[in-house]
């Protein structure tokens, strides 16, 4: 016996009045009905309904068990359901990390309008200046900013970025536009430590990778700090293009040097392969792959 399917039809019959009406209400025969109270009572060993040509009524047996099968009914659809919203794409935890300033500027944009259309998703963004390890801190999804030597992520690409040495119009105007890589040993340097060495700078000049050695009026491990210096006019600077292109849409940093770029970095989304995505995170990633390739796509060259 079905005892679940036993339970729905007893509950429909009680709640229609007839067998008939339970019969059309749960869109199965008549006498399937009738086998299956028949069963339910056998089971049970008692009598749930009194019957006459007429009329159908609970008995004080079927009263009681009625009662507690509502219950128990209420209960399961309470749990199903609870099932069901864990597994929504629109409902749950979601964890997301990145570098600090591309994540103020580009991820949590992101994370914002993704909790902003799906009222029952929560979120934690984490913004570090280091590689997090997704599987150990609980994180569903990362965005990195250059190649990967981790086979143990997915990756999704979404565009790039590079080096781009920057400086203020009145800067260049002032000290002179720097012509090759050479050229800067004799300007002011404002250097931001986050992108490596303070003492050099990375370019490409006849094809090979050179670093040019510089002595920095300033260095920072602060990209606030050295964007704000330059943009103020002390020295010129190297950054990444997505670090810059606020400044340079306002005209208030120009690129030079822009012969001698380094190859292009890419940007990726990552997520474990150990981890089955839930449905929410797979919406995620797919909704800021699409959003993060057109914004990437409007950078500085």
């Amino acid at each position: 016996m079905d005892k679940l399917k036993s339970i729905r039809t007893f509950i429909a019959i009680a709640d229609k009045g007839s067998l008939t009406s339970a019969s059309i209400h749960l869109d199965v025969s008549l006498p399937t009905v009738v086998r299956t109270l028949a069963e339910l009572e056998r089971h049970l060993g008692v009598t749930l309904f009194h019957r006459t040509t007429r009329r159908i009524s609970l008995t004080d047996e079927g009263r009681r068990y009625l009662e507690s099968c509502s219950i128990a009914l209420t209960q399961l659809q309470e749990a199903e359901q609870s099932l069901v919203a864990a597994n929504d794409r629109r409902s749950g935890r979601l964890a997301v990390t990145s570098s600090v300033l591309f994540g103020r500027m580009h991820v949590a944009p992101l994370v914002s309008a993704f909790l902003d259309r799906y009222a029952h998703v929560s979120a934690e963004l984490v913004l570090l200046d280091r590689i997090v390890d997704l599987v150990d801190e609980g994180i569903d999804v990362g965005v990195r900013i250059g190649h990967l030597p981790d086979s143990s992520l997915h990756a999704v690409e979404v565009g790039t970025v590079n080096r781009v040495v920057c400086a203020s119009p009145t800067y260049l105007e002032r000290c002179g536009v720097p012509k090759q890589p050479a050229d800067l040993a004799s300007h002011s340097v404002i250097q931001f430590s986050g992108l490596g060495s303070s003492k050099e700078l990375r370019f490409v000049e006849g094809g090979r990778d050179c670093a040019i050695a510089v002595a920095p009026r300033c260095v920072t491990n602060s990209v606030d700090a050295a964007l704000g210096a330059v943009a103020q006019g002390l020295g010129a600077g190297q950054f990444l293009s997505y670090m810059v292109e606020p400044l340079i849409r306002a005209g208030r940093l120009r690129v030079v040097l822009e012969a001698f770029e380094s190859p292009c970095i890419p940007v990726t989304i990552v997520y474990p392969h150990s981890r089955r995505l839930s449905a929410k995170v797979r919406l995620f990633i797919d909704e800021s792959a699409k959003q993060l390739r057109a914004a990437l796509k409007n950078l500085p060259a």
